[in-house]
């Protein structure tokens, strides 16, 4: 049940973000499939790509004191919408603003919705 909150809160962190972000873009037919398959390719990718880009850029993250993690997750948007783009979800993300800016949002959105779930 927990993993279907977590995947309901990213889904409402991604469509903030395409709300907000200007250069982040939802085609018109099947935006809430576009949002929900997003959403789950953006779980997978922080659950799977995340982790190795941060342990090999770890020396980055410390020279930066943790701002390089802040390319680290514009990138995760970017590819995420890179491969809803290649099975055909309409969903773009357009420049590396769009993505920087838009993974802010997405990050802080979560934080926020994520302080509403009990702890265990």
């Amino acid at each position: 049940m927990r993993l279907v909150i977590r995947w309901f809160i990213t889904f409402v962190a991604v469509i903030v973000a395409a709300l907000i972000v200007p250069g982040i873009t939802v085609g018109s037919t099947n935006a809430w499939v576009a949002y929900a398959v997003m959403a789950a390719v953006l779980a997978l990718v922080n659950a799977i790509i995340r982790p190795i880009l941060t342990f090999l850029s770890c020396g980055c993250i410390v020279a930066t004191m943790g701002l390089f993690l802040l390319v680290i997750n514009a990138f995760t948007l970017w590819f995420s919408s890179w491969i809803c783009q290649q099975i055909g979800i309409d969903f773009q993300v357009e420049t590396v603003w769009a993505a920087f800016l838009g993974s802010i949002v997405v990050s802080v959105v979560s934080f926020l919705l994520g302080l509403l779930l009990p702890d265990e």
